[in-house]
Protein backbone atom coordinates (compact mmCIF):
# COMPACT_ATOMS: atom_id res chain seq x y z
CA UNK A 1 0.00 0.00 0.00
CA UNK A 2 1.44 3.36 -1.04
CA UNK A 3 1.61 5.90 1.73
CA UNK A 4 -0.05 9.29 1.27
CA UNK A 5 1.77 11.95 3.26
CA UNK A 6 -0.37 14.96 4.18
CA UNK A 7 1.46 16.13 7.30
CA UNK A 8 4.03 18.50 5.83
CA UNK A 9 3.51 21.10 8.57
CA UNK A 10 4.95 18.51 10.98
CA UNK A 11 7.99 17.71 8.84
CA UNK A 12 8.90 17.36 5.19
CA UNK A 13 10.91 14.86 3.16
CA UNK A 14 14.58 15.67 2.59
CA UNK A 15 15.17 17.00 -0.93
CA UNK A 16 17.73 14.76 -2.71
CA UNK A 17 19.59 17.93 -3.82
CA UNK A 18 19.94 18.95 -0.17
CA UNK A 19 21.32 15.52 0.71
CA UNK A 20 23.77 15.86 -2.16
CA UNK A 21 25.02 19.21 -0.82
CA UNK A 22 25.41 17.69 2.67
CA UNK A 23 27.16 14.46 1.65
CA UNK A 24 30.74 15.75 1.29
CA UNK A 25 30.56 17.09 4.87
CA UNK A 26 29.39 13.69 6.11
CA UNK A 27 32.28 11.94 4.36
CA UNK A 28 35.58 13.49 3.34
CA UNK A 29 35.14 17.12 4.49
CA UNK A 30 34.96 16.29 8.19
CA UNK A 31 37.34 18.89 9.67
CA UNK A 32 36.39 20.69 12.88
CA UNK A 33 35.38 24.26 11.93
CA UNK A 34 37.43 25.57 14.89
CA UNK A 35 40.70 23.93 13.78
CA UNK A 36 43.27 26.13 12.07
CA UNK A 37 44.55 23.69 9.40
CA UNK A 38 43.00 23.61 5.93
CA UNK A 39 40.56 20.81 6.78
CA UNK A 40 39.07 22.98 9.51
CA UNK A 41 39.16 26.16 7.43
CA UNK A 42 37.17 24.41 4.70
CA UNK A 43 34.43 23.56 7.22
CA UNK A 44 34.47 27.08 8.67
CA UNK A 45 34.08 28.50 5.16
CA UNK A 46 31.11 26.23 4.47
CA UNK A 47 29.35 27.53 7.59
CA UNK A 48 30.04 31.19 6.81
CA UNK A 49 28.91 30.77 3.21
CA UNK A 50 25.70 29.16 4.49
CA UNK A 51 25.19 32.10 6.87
CA UNK A 52 25.68 34.63 4.04
CA UNK A 53 23.26 32.75 1.81
CA UNK A 54 20.56 32.56 4.52
CA UNK A 55 21.02 36.23 5.45
CA UNK A 56 20.76 37.34 1.83
CA UNK A 57 17.55 35.38 1.26
CA UNK A 58 15.95 36.76 4.45
CA UNK A 59 17.13 40.33 3.86
CA UNK A 60 19.27 40.30 7.00
CA UNK A 61 22.94 40.90 7.79
CA UNK A 62 25.05 37.71 8.21
CA UNK A 63 25.95 38.85 11.75
CA UNK A 64 22.24 38.64 12.65
CA UNK A 65 21.90 34.93 11.77
CA UNK A 66 22.73 32.29 14.40
CA UNK A 67 22.51 28.56 13.69
CA UNK A 68 20.70 26.50 16.35
CA UNK A 69 19.21 23.02 16.72
CA UNK A 70 15.79 24.18 15.48
CA UNK A 71 12.75 26.32 16.17
CA UNK A 72 12.25 25.24 19.77
CA UNK A 73 15.76 26.22 20.85
CA UNK A 74 15.53 29.48 18.90
CA UNK A 75 12.22 30.52 20.50
CA UNK A 76 13.37 29.49 23.99
CA UNK A 77 16.53 31.56 23.56
CA UNK A 78 14.75 34.67 22.25
CA UNK A 79 12.08 34.62 24.96
CA UNK A 80 14.43 33.94 27.88
CA UNK A 81 16.95 36.52 26.65
CA UNK A 82 14.22 39.17 26.30
CA UNK A 83 13.32 38.70 29.95
CA UNK A 84 16.78 38.12 31.40
CA UNK A 85 18.97 40.34 29.24
CA UNK A 86 16.68 42.97 27.74
CA UNK A 87 14.65 43.81 30.84
CA UNK A 88 11.20 42.70 29.64
CA UNK A 89 9.17 42.09 32.79
CA UNK A 90 5.83 41.63 31.04
CA UNK A 91 5.22 39.05 28.30
CA UNK A 92 2.26 39.40 25.95
CA UNK A 93 1.57 36.23 23.96
CA UNK A 94 -1.46 34.35 22.65
CA UNK A 95 -3.17 31.18 23.89
CA UNK A 96 -2.72 29.52 20.46
CA UNK A 97 1.08 29.66 20.09
CA UNK A 98 3.23 26.59 19.51
CA UNK A 99 4.19 24.87 22.78
CA UNK A 100 7.81 25.95 22.29
CA UNK A 101 6.54 29.46 23.06
CA UNK A 102 3.61 28.70 25.38
CA UNK A 103 5.58 26.48 27.74
CA UNK A 104 8.52 28.91 27.84
CA UNK A 105 6.41 31.96 28.72
CA UNK A 106 4.48 29.92 31.32
CA UNK A 107 7.78 28.77 32.86
CA UNK A 108 9.07 32.36 33.15
CA UNK A 109 5.76 33.50 34.58
CA UNK A 110 5.55 30.66 37.18
CA UNK A 111 9.17 31.37 38.05
CA UNK A 112 8.26 34.95 38.91
CA UNK A 113 10.54 36.39 36.22
CA UNK A 114 7.81 38.10 34.19
CA UNK A 115 4.11 38.85 34.24
CA UNK A 116 2.12 37.13 31.49
CA UNK A 117 -0.89 38.38 29.51
CA UNK A 118 -2.70 36.75 26.62
CA UNK A 119 -4.09 38.71 23.72
CA UNK A 120 -7.67 37.87 22.68
CA UNK A 121 -8.32 35.62 19.68
CA UNK A 122 -11.10 36.47 17.23
CA UNK A 123 -13.55 33.72 16.19
CA UNK A 124 -11.69 33.27 12.87
CA UNK A 125 -8.47 32.55 14.77
CA UNK A 126 -6.77 35.91 14.16
CA UNK A 127 -5.12 37.96 16.90
CA UNK A 128 -7.19 40.91 18.15
CA UNK A 129 -4.77 43.76 17.40
CA UNK A 130 -6.83 46.38 19.22
CA UNK A 131 -6.63 44.25 22.38
CA UNK A 132 -2.87 43.94 21.87
CA UNK A 133 -2.63 47.74 21.78
CA UNK A 134 -4.67 48.02 24.99
CA UNK A 135 -2.35 45.54 26.74
CA UNK A 136 0.75 47.43 25.56
CA UNK A 137 -0.71 50.80 26.62
CA UNK A 138 -1.71 49.55 30.06
CA UNK A 139 1.63 47.91 30.85
CA UNK A 140 3.87 49.71 33.32
CA UNK A 141 6.77 47.34 32.58
CA UNK A 142 8.80 46.86 29.39
CA UNK A 143 7.01 44.24 27.27
CA UNK A 144 8.01 41.28 25.15
CA UNK A 145 5.39 40.48 22.51
CA UNK A 146 5.68 36.87 21.30
CA UNK A 147 3.27 36.02 18.47
CA UNK A 148 3.71 33.47 15.70
CA UNK A 149 3.72 34.44 12.03
CA UNK A 150 1.62 31.48 10.87
CA UNK A 151 -0.27 29.20 13.20
CA UNK A 152 0.99 25.62 12.83
CA UNK A 153 -2.46 24.08 13.25
CA UNK A 154 -4.92 26.37 11.46
CA UNK A 155 -2.51 28.31 9.24
CA UNK A 156 -3.69 31.84 10.15
CA UNK A 157 -1.14 34.52 9.25
CA UNK A 158 -0.22 37.43 11.51
CA UNK A 159 0.26 40.92 10.12
CA UNK A 160 3.88 41.18 11.32
CA UNK A 161 4.27 44.79 10.21
CA UNK A 162 1.27 46.01 12.20
CA UNK A 163 2.40 44.14 15.31
CA UNK A 164 5.98 45.36 14.84
CA UNK A 165 4.85 48.99 14.53
CA UNK A 166 2.75 48.66 17.71
CA UNK A 167 5.78 47.24 19.53
CA UNK A 168 7.93 50.10 18.25
CA UNK A 169 5.40 52.66 19.45
CA UNK A 170 5.37 51.15 22.95
CA UNK A 171 9.09 50.34 23.13
CA UNK A 172 8.40 46.59 23.29
CA UNK A 173 10.57 43.70 22.07
CA UNK A 174 8.93 41.62 19.31
CA UNK A 175 9.65 37.90 18.86
CA UNK A 176 7.84 35.98 16.13
CA UNK A 177 7.90 32.20 15.76
CA UNK A 178 8.26 32.01 11.97
CA UNK A 179 8.97 28.26 11.82
CA UNK A 180 5.99 27.66 9.50
CA UNK A 181 6.87 30.56 7.17
CA UNK A 182 10.68 30.65 6.74
CA UNK A 183 11.16 28.66 3.53
CA UNK A 184 7.50 29.24 2.57
CA UNK A 185 7.29 33.04 2.29
CA UNK A 186 9.66 35.79 1.18
CA UNK A 187 11.14 37.80 4.06
CA UNK A 188 12.73 41.24 4.05
CA UNK A 189 13.99 41.58 7.60
CA UNK A 190 15.71 44.92 6.99
CA UNK A 191 12.29 46.43 6.48
CA UNK A 192 10.37 44.39 9.06
CA UNK A 193 10.12 45.78 12.59
CA UNK A 194 10.97 42.55 14.46
CA UNK A 195 13.75 41.69 16.94
CA UNK A 196 13.77 37.89 16.77
CA UNK A 197 12.54 35.33 14.23
CA UNK A 198 13.08 31.57 14.05
CA UNK A 199 13.41 28.86 11.41
CA UNK A 200 13.71 25.06 11.18
CA UNK A 201 15.25 23.25 8.21
CA UNK A 202 12.91 20.26 8.28
CA UNK A 203 9.85 22.37 7.49
CA UNK A 204 11.04 23.08 3.92
CA UNK A 205 12.67 19.84 2.74
CA UNK A 206 15.90 20.36 4.70
CA UNK A 207 17.41 18.23 7.49
CA UNK A 208 16.04 17.89 11.02
CA UNK A 209 17.99 19.17 14.03
CA UNK A 210 19.08 22.49 12.52
CA UNK A 211 17.47 25.90 12.65
CA UNK A 212 18.18 29.60 12.87
CA UNK A 213 17.60 32.44 15.25
CA UNK A 214 17.64 35.92 13.73
CA UNK A 215 18.68 38.52 16.29
CA UNK A 216 18.26 42.11 15.11
CA UNK A 217 21.60 43.94 15.27
CA UNK A 218 20.14 46.59 17.61
CA UNK A 219 19.64 43.94 20.28
CA UNK A 220 22.44 42.61 22.50
CA UNK A 221 21.88 39.36 24.37
CA UNK A 222 24.16 37.11 26.43
CA UNK A 223 25.44 33.72 25.19
CA UNK A 224 22.84 30.95 24.91
CA UNK A 225 25.33 28.14 25.65
CA UNK A 226 28.69 28.69 27.36
CA UNK A 227 31.96 27.10 26.29
CA UNK A 228 33.89 27.65 23.06
CA UNK A 229 33.67 30.68 20.83
CA UNK A 230 31.37 29.19 18.15
CA UNK A 231 28.60 31.30 16.59
CA UNK A 232 30.46 34.51 17.48
CA UNK A 233 30.67 33.49 21.14
CA UNK A 234 26.89 33.10 21.32
CA UNK A 235 26.40 29.34 21.13
CA UNK A 236 29.28 27.13 22.22
CA UNK A 237 29.70 23.60 20.88
CA UNK A 238 31.02 22.17 17.63
CA UNK A 239 28.67 23.25 14.87
CA UNK A 240 26.24 20.93 13.11
CA UNK A 241 28.25 21.37 9.92
CA UNK A 242 26.28 19.19 7.48
CA UNK A 243 22.98 20.36 9.01
CA UNK A 244 23.93 24.01 8.44
CA UNK A 245 24.99 23.32 4.86
CA UNK A 246 21.69 21.47 4.32
CA UNK A 247 19.62 24.27 5.88
CA UNK A 248 21.12 26.88 3.54
CA UNK A 249 20.71 24.66 0.47
CA UNK A 250 17.06 23.86 1.32
CA UNK A 251 16.27 27.55 1.84
CA UNK A 252 17.91 28.42 -1.47
CA UNK A 253 15.87 25.76 -3.34
CA UNK A 254 12.65 26.80 -1.58
CA UNK A 255 13.27 30.41 -2.56
CA UNK A 256 14.02 29.53 -6.19
CA UNK A 257 10.77 27.59 -6.63
CA UNK A 258 8.65 29.70 -4.27
CA UNK A 259 6.18 31.11 -6.82
CA UNK A 260 5.41 27.85 -8.60
CA UNK A 261 5.27 25.83 -5.36
CA UNK A 262 2.88 28.29 -3.74
CA UNK A 263 0.57 28.34 -6.77
CA UNK A 264 0.58 24.55 -7.08
CA UNK A 265 -0.03 23.92 -3.35
CA UNK A 266 -2.75 26.62 -3.14
CA UNK A 267 -4.66 24.84 -5.92
CA UNK A 268 -4.36 21.52 -4.04
CA UNK A 269 -5.64 23.04 -0.79
CA UNK A 270 -8.65 24.61 -2.56
CA UNK A 271 -9.33 21.37 -4.40
CA UNK A 272 -9.33 19.33 -1.20
CA UNK A 273 -11.64 21.82 0.54
CA UNK A 274 -14.09 21.68 -2.38
CA UNK A 275 -14.03 17.87 -2.55
CA UNK A 276 -14.63 17.54 1.19
CA UNK A 277 -17.56 19.99 1.07
CA UNK A 278 -19.12 18.14 -1.86
CA UNK A 279 -18.68 14.66 -0.41
CA UNK A 280 -19.04 14.90 3.36
CA UNK A 281 -22.02 16.46 5.07
CA UNK A 282 -21.43 18.78 8.01
CA UNK A 283 -17.75 19.31 7.32
CA UNK A 284 -16.28 22.73 8.06
CA UNK A 285 -12.89 24.47 8.17
CA UNK A 286 -11.04 26.06 11.06
CA UNK A 287 -9.34 29.43 10.88
CA UNK A 288 -9.35 32.02 8.11
CA UNK A 289 -9.01 29.28 5.49
CA UNK A 290 -8.91 31.28 2.27
CA UNK A 291 -8.08 34.66 3.75
CA UNK A 292 -4.79 35.47 5.50
CA UNK A 293 -3.73 31.89 5.78
CA UNK A 294 -0.80 29.58 5.12
CA UNK A 295 -1.26 28.06 1.65
CA UNK A 296 -0.05 24.63 2.81
CA UNK A 297 -2.40 24.01 5.78
CA UNK A 298 -6.06 22.94 5.79
CA UNK A 299 -7.65 22.28 9.18
CA UNK A 300 -10.94 20.41 8.85
CA UNK A 301 -13.64 19.62 11.41
CA UNK A 302 -15.71 16.49 10.81
CA UNK A 303 -18.97 15.67 12.57
CA UNK A 304 -18.26 13.42 15.56
CA UNK A 305 -19.58 9.89 15.15
CA UNK A 306 -18.43 6.59 16.64
CA UNK A 307 -16.45 6.10 13.46
CA UNK A 308 -14.92 9.56 13.17
CA UNK A 309 -13.60 9.57 16.74
CA UNK A 310 -11.01 7.06 15.54
CA UNK A 311 -10.34 9.04 12.37
CA UNK A 312 -6.56 9.52 12.70
CA UNK A 313 -6.09 5.90 13.61
CA UNK A 314 -8.19 4.80 10.62
CA UNK A 315 -6.35 7.15 8.28
CA UNK A 316 -3.09 5.64 9.51
CA UNK A 317 -4.33 2.09 8.88
CA UNK A 318 -5.12 3.23 5.34
CA UNK A 319 -1.60 4.60 4.86
CA UNK A 320 -2.61 8.26 5.15
CA UNK A 321 -0.55 10.58 7.34
CA UNK A 322 -2.33 13.61 8.82
CA UNK A 323 -2.48 15.04 12.32
CA UNK A 324 -5.03 15.98 14.95
CA UNK A 325 -3.49 18.59 17.18
CA UNK A 326 0.01 19.74 16.46
CA UNK A 327 2.46 17.02 15.48
CA UNK A 328 4.74 17.74 18.40
CA UNK A 329 2.12 16.19 20.69
CA UNK A 330 0.39 13.72 18.38
CA UNK A 331 0.57 10.28 19.91
CA UNK A 332 -0.60 11.71 23.22
CA UNK A 333 -3.86 12.98 21.90
CA UNK A 334 -4.94 15.58 24.41
CA UNK A 335 -6.90 17.41 21.74
CA UNK A 336 -5.70 20.71 20.36
CA UNK A 337 -5.35 23.83 22.50
CA UNK A 338 -5.68 25.88 19.30
CA UNK A 339 -8.99 24.33 18.23
CA UNK A 340 -10.31 24.63 21.80
CA UNK A 341 -9.79 28.40 21.64
CA UNK A 342 -11.47 29.05 18.32
CA UNK A 343 -14.10 26.37 18.05
CA UNK A 344 -14.76 24.49 21.24
CA UNK A 345 -17.44 22.19 19.87
CA UNK A 346 -17.33 18.69 21.41
CA UNK A 347 -19.34 17.30 18.49
CA UNK A 348 -16.59 17.95 15.96
CA UNK A 349 -13.29 16.18 15.31
CA UNK A 350 -10.48 18.32 13.88
CA UNK A 351 -7.83 17.01 11.47
CA UNK A 352 -4.97 19.00 9.95
CA UNK A 353 -3.95 18.20 6.39
CA UNK A 354 -0.78 19.93 5.19
CA UNK A 355 0.62 19.80 1.69
CA UNK A 356 3.91 19.97 -0.20
CA UNK A 357 4.90 20.12 -3.86
CA UNK A 358 5.04 16.29 -3.85
CA UNK A 359 1.30 15.85 -3.27
CA UNK A 360 -1.14 15.29 -6.13
CA UNK A 361 -4.86 15.64 -6.87
CA UNK A 362 -5.05 11.85 -7.27
CA UNK A 363 -3.89 11.45 -3.66
CA UNK A 364 -6.53 13.91 -2.49
CA UNK A 365 -9.25 12.00 -4.37
CA UNK A 366 -8.15 8.81 -2.64
CA UNK A 367 -8.15 10.46 0.80
CA UNK A 368 -11.61 11.97 0.30
CA UNK A 369 -12.92 8.59 -0.86
CA UNK A 370 -11.54 6.91 2.29
CA UNK A 371 -12.87 9.68 4.55
CA UNK A 372 -16.36 9.26 3.08
CA UNK A 373 -16.33 5.64 4.18
CA UNK A 374 -14.94 6.47 7.61
CA UNK A 375 -17.56 9.09 8.40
Amino acid sequence: MARIYLDNAATTSLDPRVLEAMMPYLTEKFGNPSSIYSYGRESRLAIENARKSVAKILGAHPAEIFFTSGGTESSNTAICASVRDLGCRHIISSPIEHHATTHTVEYLSHNGEAALSYVKIKPDGHIDLSHLEILLKKSTEKCLVSLMHANNEIGNLLDMHSVGELCKKHNAIFHSDTVQTVGHYPFDLRNTPVHFITGAGHKFHGPKGVGILYINENVQIKPMIHGGSQERNMRAGTENLYGIVGFAKALELATDSYDEDRMYITVLKKYMAEQLEQNIEGVHFNGDVFGDSLYAVLNVSFPKTEKSEMILFNLDINGICASGGSACTSGVDMGSHVIRHINNNPNLVAVRFSFSRHNTKEEIDLVVEKLKRMI
